[in-house]
């Protein structure tokens, strides 16, 4: 598969909830605590000792009482936004439905593509015709040229990596379109790509769960096979996981291609041929619609000549039998029922845990919002996101920004000239609010009420077009990488710029009728985590004009690097299971930005009082209501498989660990009276002070 955490981590800086699914109906209803207050005491578990387990304190109570839903891997507080997004989206479509708005409108888009997805019946009575052209296709292939030819014609630009429901996998390599590290140009970066499994260590990995996540894996792809009333199921299995094992093998390793100071790579059209002979690379660019390309970032460039060289090695028909599988594997749900829940049994029970398929609706609102969002996006801001939030949360966001370069100022130990760069990339960092200035254009999509395949296959192609449609044009810094119906934050650091889209911006991150200390200790800490991704210890390589450039000194930059590794030693310790630790090293940016934006919010939220102190509400002074905002932000339950698959391959601690991150701001031992023999305590020169 083309990683999309790591298009995350690499292009789009970090987001919050790190694809963490929905809360059930129930516990969403209990959580809501409107008024002044904000916190919910309700979730809290008052007899333990803050200092003692801060999670189980603020979140306790919640913990104990809330059943993960058998549709959910996990349940937490940043998809309590999402349940009543959900909701609002349902009711807008329901009045779609009912219009008689022209099939070439938006809202004609929306409905066609809304009921062509809901319609299994007829999903189901056209069987695999829909894809046989497809199947054909690959059928056809005879040689190495209409191989590659081929490959080029299957790869798709990552348009929303965060808004991807499961994972997608149809493409040896990977294409995505942003200005170059180096800053040269808008041009298109060639990644590695090929894996039906989320990452190479789920083919390679000696630990006993990945082995027999190999095993259901490999006979998940016979059964597929099988189900679609392919010939030689099992044969094609074989040689499809043995292809794959091989691409697995020619991957780098996370953290190899999370050091971006390796990845800058430039590659002319030529060198391709030079580097990585294999595949025809004159084919798949061509089939890729590049053929006049000259330039191209090669992110991967250890591995690009590698999965070229598979190419033309393995045999033949492995290729053809791969190219199949995944194209079916892709889209199984506008495919035959049997073939989508036969998908659902593999990522959705033996990879997650969950026992149930989300309900065929809701899954259609998500397929709208992945094929056409920024349509359903519109419509959904004009009625649910009032002006007023979007001017508030603005305000928030100058002031965060001004804390934070408050705190760059007062760093004791940093070279003038660094403290420069970093004021002036702070300065300009481009914040959108709500959402984009400029809505796609989908004018030239046509959506069949009937043809759930074949309108998926031509939203991807639109989206793909448009991407390409960028490159060597100037850099949009006001580019919007999600939907504005997505409850998610991003940091862009090629952009120099922030997205916050409306659906997050309401409880239980921002209450416009509670006091200050909730909304800075909540969304005021979203804000203030996404900031700090442009400081983190990926995006502090990028200046403020989204060039990848050391603006550092020698000294600085050790400074840097070593609390870094205080952080990262500090998270290795956290254990959710024996011997399973959370890794310090891959969650280090993450954790980077939660100590980073909560002390810039912290600041910010006392500036914001202006000398005075907050009102005591319900026994809870204004800095105790600061952190329980934070901590109940990231009140989180997860399934053992989900959370056993989000510490192998996720850059982001799970969310009990994130609540940790108080144990590195004073004001939070002062606020909860911590002393030292609690078991959060960490004497002052422990706590970690980055930015």
């Amino acid at each position: 598969m083309i990683d999309r955490k790591l298009l995350v981590a690499l292009f789009l800086g970090a987001a919050c909830p790190a694809l963490v699914p929905a809360l059930a109906d129930t516990p969403v209803e209990r959580v809501r605590a409107p008024g002044a207050l904000g916190i919910d005491p309700g979730m809290m578990d008052r007899t333990v000792k803050p200092g003692s387990d801060f999670n189980l304190f603020v979140n306790g109570t919640w913990l104990k009482t809330t059943e993960i839903p058998a549709d959910r891997s996990s349940v937490g507080g940043f998809y309590i936004a999402d349940h009543k997004t959900e909701g609002q989206l349902g009711e807008l479509i329901a009045g779609i439905l009912r219009s008689n708005a022209p099939a070439s409108s938006d809202e004609g888009r929306i409905r066609d593509f809304y009921r062509a997805y809901l319609d299994t019946a007829a999903i189901d009575a056209a069987g695999l015709k829909p894809v046989q052209p497809d199947l054909d296709r690959f059928a056809a292939i005879r040689d190495v040229k209409s191989l590659s030819r081929v490959l080029g014609e299957q790869v798709r630009a990552d348009v929303d990596p965060l808004n991807a429901t499961d994972f997608q996998t149809e493409n040896l390599f990977g294409l995505f379109v942003t200005q170059s590290l180096p800053g040269t140009a808008v041009m298109p970066y060639v990644l590695q790509g090929g894996l039906g499994m989320p990452e190479r260590e789920y083919y390679l990995s000696d630990d006993a769960k990945m082995v027999e996540l190999r095993s259901k894996y490999h006979a998940y792809i016979a059964q597929l096979l099988t189900d679609a009333g392919i010939a030689d199921a099992q044969g094609k299995a074989q040689r499809i996981y043995d292809l794959e094992l091989k691409i697995a093998e020619a991957h780098l390793t996370r953290e190899q291609s999370e050091d971006f100071q390796h990845s800058a790579a430039e590659w002319k059209r030529a060198d391709f041929a030079a580097k990585a002979p294999g595949i025809d690379w004159q084919a798949f660019f061509t089939g890729a619609q590049l053929a006049n390309q000259q330039t191209f970032a090669a992110y991967h460039a250890s591995a690009i000549p590698k999965l070229s060289a598979l190419v033309a090695s393995q045999p033949l028909q492995a290729w053809k039998d791969w190219l199949l599988f995944h194209q079916l594997n892709t889209n199984t749900d506008v495919l035959p029922s049997k073939l989508d829940a036969d998908r659902f049994a593999f990522y959705g029970t033996a990879l997650s845990g969950t026992t149930e398929q989300r309900p065929r609706e809701k899954r259609a609102i998500a397929a709208v919002n992945g094929a056409i969002g920024d349509a359903l996006g519109k419509l959904y801001v004009e009625k649910y996101f009032p002006a007023a939030a979007r001017a508030e949360v603005q305000v928030m966001v100058e002031n965060i920004k001004t804390a934070f370069a408050k705190r760059v100022e007062a760093i004791d130990w940093m070279a003038p000239a660094t403290k420069k760069e970093a004021i002036e990339k702070v300065r300009t960092i481009e914040v959108g609010v709500g959402y984009p200035d400029t809505w796609q254009d989908y004018s030239s999509l046509t959506i069949g009420a009937k043809t759930a395949y074949a309108n998926r296959q031509a939203a991807s192609k639109l989206g793909y077009r448009q991407q390409l449609a960028k490159i060597d044009k100037p850099l949009d810094r006001r580019e919007w990488w999600m939907n504005a119906q997505l409850v998610n934050a991003v940091n862009l650091p090629v952009q120099n710029a922030l997205n916050f889209p409306a659906a997050i911006l309401q409880r239980p991150f921002f209450d416009p009728n509670a006091d200050a200390a909730f909304n800075y200790g909540a969304i005021g800490a979203v804000i203030g985590h996404e900031i700090s991704h442009s400081f983190d210890n990926n995006g502090a390589a990028f200046d403020a004009s989204g060039k990848m450039r050391n603006w550092w000194t020698a000294s600085d930059l050790k400074r840097f690097d070593d609390a870094g590794k205080a952080l990262a030693d500090q998270y290795d310790t956290y254990e959710p299971f024996p011997g399973l630790r959370v890794n310090g090293k891959l969650t280090l940016g993450e954790n980077i930005a939660d100590v980073a934006g909560l002390s810039a919010s912290y600041d910010a939220y006392r500036a914001s009082l202006k000398g005075r102190e907050a009102p005591v509400i319900d026994g809870f002074t204004g800095d105790q209501r600061f952190f329980i905002a934070y901590g109940q932000s990231w009140a989180t339950k997860m399934r053992e498989a989900a959370l056993r698959a989000r510490i192998a391959t996720d850059g982001h601690a799970p969310g009990q660990y994130r609540v940790l991150t108080v144990r590195n701001l004073d004001a939070w031992y002062n606020a909860f009276d911590v002393k030292p023999g609690d078991a959060l305590y960490l004497s002052p020169e422990k706590r970690v002070r980055i930015w």
